[in-house]
C-alpha cells in the first residue's frame, strides 16, 4: 500500500516517539459543518495534550495520506454535497483509481494505521450489528478480528445491538477492555452494564497488554472502552428513547445498509436537544488524550 505519510508523523515515527491515528469520516459523516471540523481540531489537541502525535487519516484526490493538514480538514468538513466517499475495506481501490476524496471508517483507519506501522488509534464508537438487523453487520468488527492494532473508543455506538456487538467480536477473538469502568460504555452513558474481559485503572496497564498483544502476533486487535466524561453522559433512559424512535423511523422510511448510522445518529441528536452531540464531541476530544496516554506508555 502507497502511503502518503506527512514529515511530522514521519519524524515521530522513525525517532519511535508516540503517534495516535484517527479516522476521518467524524468530519465528513459524523458531524454538522463548522462543529465537525472543530471537533476533528480538539481531538488532535487531545492528543498533543496526552503527549502523542495526531495523525488524522484520508484519501485525499486518491492518496492515502497520514497526517492530513489543517487546511485538508477544512475542505474535507466545508463539501456539502457528501460527495466524500466513505472508505473502509472495499473502497480503498474504487478512491484511489478514481482519484477520489475519501473518509476513513474505523476498519479503514486500522488498515491504514497498521500499514503505517501505528499501534494506537482514537475513534469515538465503533459499528458493530445493527438493531432488528443482525446480519447487518458492521466491517469494523472484522477488521478487529484480523489486524492488529489498539482501538481506544466508548464501546460502539449506543444505537447498534450492544449485546449482538459482544458476541461478534467474541467469534473475532477481539479482547474488550475497560478503562476505569467494570462494563462496557454505551457511547452516550458510562456503563451498559454489559461484561468486559478486563478492567483497567491506568495507560499502562492498557499498554501492558497492548504490548502483549504485538507479542503474541496472534493477527487480532484489541478494544480498550473508555467512558464519556460524567460531565458530557446522558441519562440511559434519555437515550434510549431516543434511539428508539429514530431506529423506528429508519424502518418506516426504508433506510438501510451504510445510511442507517448517519440518519439515526442525526434524530438522537434532534431529539436529545443536541446533548447527545455535546457528548459525542466530548467523548472524541477525552478518547484522543487517554490514547494519547496508552501510546506514550508503550
Amino acid at each position: 500500500m502507497q502511503l502518503h505519510i506527512s514529515e511530522e508523523v514521519r519524524a515521530a515515527l522513525d525517532e519511535n516517539r508516540p503517534v495516535v491515528a484517527l479516522e476521518s469520516t467524524v468530519i465528513t459523516h459524523g458531524l454538522p459543518y463548522p462543529q465537525n471540523v472543530e471537533t476533528a481540531l480538539g481531538m488532535e489537541a487531545g492528543v498533543r495534550e496526552g503527549g502523542a502525535v495526531p495523525a488524522t487519516i484520508a484519501v485525499l484526490k486518491g492518496k492515502i495520506t497520514v497526517g492530513i493538514s489543517g487546511d485538508d480538514v477544512e475542505r474535507l468538513g466545508s463539501i456539502k454535497d457528501n460527495s466524500v466517499r466513505k472508505c473502509s475495506r472495499r473502497d480503498f481501490s474504487i478512491a484511489v483509481g478514481l482519484k477520489q476524496d475519501g473518509a476513513t471508517t474505523v476498519a479503514g483507519t486500522m488498515i491504514v494505521a497498521h500499514e503505517a506501522g501505528i499501534k494506537v488509534f482514537a475513534t469515538g464508537g465503533i459499528g458493530g450489528v445493527h438493531r432488528g438487523h443482525p446480519f447487518d453487520v458492521s466491517a469494523d468488527l472484522i477488521e478487529l478480528g484480523r489486524t492488529p492494532v489498539a482501538v481506544v473508543c466508548s464501546g460502539a455506538k449506543s444505537i447498534l445491538d450492544l449485546p449482538l456487538t459482544l458476541e461478534t467480536l467474541e467469534t473475532q477473538g477481539v479482547p474488550v477492555i475497560g478503562y476505569g469502568v467494570d462494563s462496557l460504555p454505551s457511547f452516550y452513558s458510562r456503563e451498559s452494564g454489559l461484561p468486559i474481559d478486563q478492567r483497567v485503572d491506568s495507560a499502562e496497564d492498557a499498554a501492558k497488554i497492548v504490548r502483549a498483544m504485538f507479542d503474541l502476533d496472534m493477527g487480532h486487535g484489541v478494544l480498550i472502552t473508555v467512558p464519556v466524561p460524567a460531565e458530557y453522559e446522558l441519562d440511559g433512559q434519555v437515550a434510549e428513547e431516543a434511539i428508539e424512535q429514530a431506529t423506528r423511523e429508519a424502518d418506516e422510511q426504508g433506510i438501510s445498509g451504510k445510511y442507517v448510522t448517519p440518519f439515526v445518529l442525526a434524530r438522537v441528536a434532534a431529539l436529545t436537544g443536541d446533548r447527545s452531540k455535546r457528548a459525542n464531541t466530548a467523548l472524541l476530544v477525552n478518547n484522543g488524550k487517554t490514547a494519547a496516554m496508552i501510546a506514550a506508555a508503550l
